[in-house]
């Protein structure tokens, strides 16, 4: 005797009539050819039956049956037991007796037996008790996130599993690929695996950027190609507001600086999918660009994407296709004439636009909400940056909105004269001792004497830093040294305004530490495989108190173990998948807030009075450009980073601002995934938060798509 089900990603399927027990083969067979490839309709979702699974029939009596679950939060691992299971279990959460096992901590048989098993004739318990702590065992140790057992069978001489839905961490693979072996992962029901996304994350894999795409309607109208994964949030969330949900085709990314290749592999795919699924009675929409980019030259990307273009002119055409084009960030201006130069010659309408215009305001032109506002860029002017390989955007060197002239070594000269709204209103930077700010009741995590050790050979931010430690009129540089392990001791050359400075380069973050005394900041560029390792590292060292971690795809498990030991030690991590923070005035992290020409622009140089903090490291830069047009400025920013367990929440950055008297305002970017927000919602309805504040939580398009 057999049992057949649907073997896809399901949930429900004994309520949907989806599982056939006690049949017999040639049953099986007739069960099964009636549904393959049919459409089955779960939840709202509508997807064909392709996959199926026979196992044996275990015959059992109800009472034979259990349910058993764990799940990963934060700061434990809870793990879910129910003497009753099957099709009607009912509100399991309620019901399940808990036992939670902190992160780096163990569980025990006994522990299991006395919280879990009340209800377990004494005769099963101890095998039960085996199953379940070598069960929790497996789970720590193959890197699962989430494990449900269904009804888990417990006989008088015998366990058997007999249905099983679990999640692993994708990004565990080079840590688990020998145990796991070659892992597929399914699409939600409802929603087919096309090879163009499995060609994307074969790029993305291969790609020190972050490229990314789901094809949500193969058939839709409006098309989406947005640097950022913030971006590509608000752009989906803000089509579906103006009630373009079901014409959506795709969601996606391209980010983390790709290059000019990348960018038109990425493009030439999406026009591909455009250009090849059946032409719309109203023409398509191809909505590209994004926010204000930290460090992605955007010129280099155009490139790509304008190659692409050319590649498809015809079809583009065929298609009666519009494109719609907002982007800035470093040399925007000479991408944006390139899309415009293209525009021209294409033969179908381009539109480009820059940061003058509001990013998300070319969705309501692209949809035919609002009227299409002619290209007006007349927000500031970029000067002779030097970008990587050699690349300099095309203009010569002009005066910025401050008045400075600007220069390709040295960033600006110091004289800047900080704007009518600045709470200081004089020349220079805001400068406040910790006497004339107020009581110690609160931490400031970057001050203009921090100083940091940088890991990794990102020759590009550090200088990034030390130009914008220069225009804030910094007595010395805030990078002491950096800590490269595949090289010997040398001295890297910079640029210190006009003059040039050499930063000690060491391959022991120890050596580095003890030599440099100064130290309380660790910006760690390492790459995910090793990020745990050396900021567990540098942990053991009390003279550090933040670290920022700018790599994403840590292993959660990793991430979890490093939060609760940074917590120990009161280290404040920022990330991972973060691009930092800055504190106008003082320090800045990285590639945070672009480059000079931008930075002058969002006054950045010297302290505002907002405070923000944001899940989203490129939307990050939008909010210093939005803060600097419509307030005195930022007074700090924070990117928490857009992994699942940031090492610092919301709660923590806001309540920092809540208690700094400097801080008038605070700003809170929210996004889809996690529970950060609701704790921020606790704060606000029991008194904690008395500042006000103002927040947007991105991703309410979530809930208008049928499958997740």
């Amino acid at each position: 005797p057999l049992v057949v089900k649907p073997d896809q990603l399901i949930k429900r399927r004994g309520k949907l009539g989806l599982i056939a027990v006690n049949k017999n083969l040639t049953q099986v067979k007739a069960w099964v050819n009636e549904r393959m490839g049919k459409d089955q309709k779960v939840g709202n979702a509508t997807g064909k039956l392709r996959n199926f699974i026979i196992e044996p029939f275990v015959p059992h009596k109800d009472n034979e049956e259990a349910y058993v679950c764990i799940y990963s939060h934060r700061t434990a691992d809870t793990i879910l037991f129910y003497h009753q299971g099957g099709v009607d279990i009912g509100d399991v959460d309620s019901k399940a007796l808990k036992l939670d096992v902190p992160v780096g901590k163990d569980v025990t048989v006994a522990d299991i037996e006395k919280v879990l098993l009340t209800e377990i004739s004494s005769t099963k318990k101890q095998r039960v008790a085996s199953f379940v702590y070598n069960l929790y065992r497996l789970y720590v140790d193959l890197y699962f996130t989430y494990l449900e057992i269904n009804p888990l069978v417990i006989t008088a001489d015998s366990i058997y599993i007999l249905d099983l839905a679990a999640k692993v961490d994708a990004t565990a693979d080079f840590i688990c690929r020998p145990k796991w072996g070659e892992i597929d992962y399914p699409p939600p029901f409802g929603r087919d695996a096309f090879p163009e996304e499995a060609y994307i994350a074969d790029l993305d894999a291969k790609s020190g950027a972050s490229l990314k795409l789901t094809i949500l309607n193969r058939n839709g109208r409006i098309w989406t190609m947005v640097a950022g994964g913030g971006a590509s949030v608000i752009y989906s969330d803000t089509i579906c507001d103006l009630g373009g949900a079901s014409e959506l085709a795709n969601y996606g990314e391209y980010s983390g600086a790709p290059s000019e290749q990348q960018t038109y592999e990425y493009a030439k795919t999406i026009l591909s999918l455009m250009t090849s699924s059946p032409k719309h009675p109203d023409g398509k929409v191809l909505i590209t660009g994004g926010g204000i980019a930290n460090f992605t030259n955007v010129a280099a990307t155009f490139s790509g994407i304008i190659t692409a273009l050319r590649d498809y002119q015809q079809k583009l055409i065929e298609h009666n296709v519009s494109i719609f084009v907002r982007r800035a960030g470093p040399n925007y201006q000479e991408g944006l004439r390139k899309m415009r130069e293209i525009g021209s010659s294409l033969g179908i309408p381009l539109y480009v636009f820059g940061p003058e215009t509001h990013m998300t305001a070319i969705c309501g032109m692209a949809l035919g909400k609002k009227p299409i506002a002619k290209s007006n860029n007349v927000h500031f002017a970029t000067a002779n940056f030097l970008l990587p390989g050699g690349q300099q955007v095309a203009e010569s060197s002009k005066k910025s909105s401050t008045g400075s002239q600007e220069n390709a070594s040295s960033g600006v000269s110091k004289k800047l004269t900080s704007p009518a709204t600045s709470p200081v209103g004089e020349t220079g930077t805001v400068r406040m001792s910790q006497a004339e700010i107020g009581s110690d009741a609160y931490r400031q995590m970057f001050t203009n004497r921090t100083k940091a050790l940088v890991w990794g050979m990102q020759t590009r931010a550090v200088q990034s830093m030390l130009d914008f430690d220069f225009i804030c009129s910094r007595d010395e540089p805030s990078v002491v040294a950096m800590v490269y392990p595949f090289t010997g001791y040398h001295k890297q050359k910079f640029y210190w305004g006009h003059k040039e400075v050499l930063i000690p380069v060491y391959s022991k973050m120890s050596e580095a530490i003890n030599k440099h005394k100064e130290a309380d900041v660790l910006v760690n560029f390492a790459s995910l495989r090793s990020a745990y390792d050396s900021s567990i590292e540098v942990l053991d060292y009390p003279q550090i108190r933040t670290i920022a971690i700018i790599a994403e795809g840590i292993p959660e498990n990793l991430t979890r173990k490093l939060n609760m030991a940074a917590r120990e030690r009161n280290v404040s991590i920022i990330g991972p998948a973060t691009v930092g923070g800055v504190k106008p005035g003082c320090f800045k992290i990285g590639n945070t807030g672009g480059m000079l020409d931008n930075i002058i622009h969002s006054k950045l140089y010297r302290a505002g009075s907002v405070a923000y903090v944001s899940r989203s490291g490129g939307m990050s830069n939008e909010l210093n450009n939005i803060l600097s047009l419509t307030t005195d400025g930022v007074y700090e920013g924070v990117a928490i980073g857009g992994d699942r367990y940031p090492g610092t929440t919301f709660m923590d950055h806001i309540m920092r601002y809540q208690a700094d008297p400097a801080a008038k305002m605070i700003v809170l970017l929210g996004e889809v995934g996690g529970v950060e927000e609701y704790e921020v919602c606790e704060a606000l309805k029991d008194g904690r938060i008395t500042k006000p504040l103002i927040a947007w939580c991105i991703g309410t398009c979530a809930g208008m798509f049928t499958s997740e």
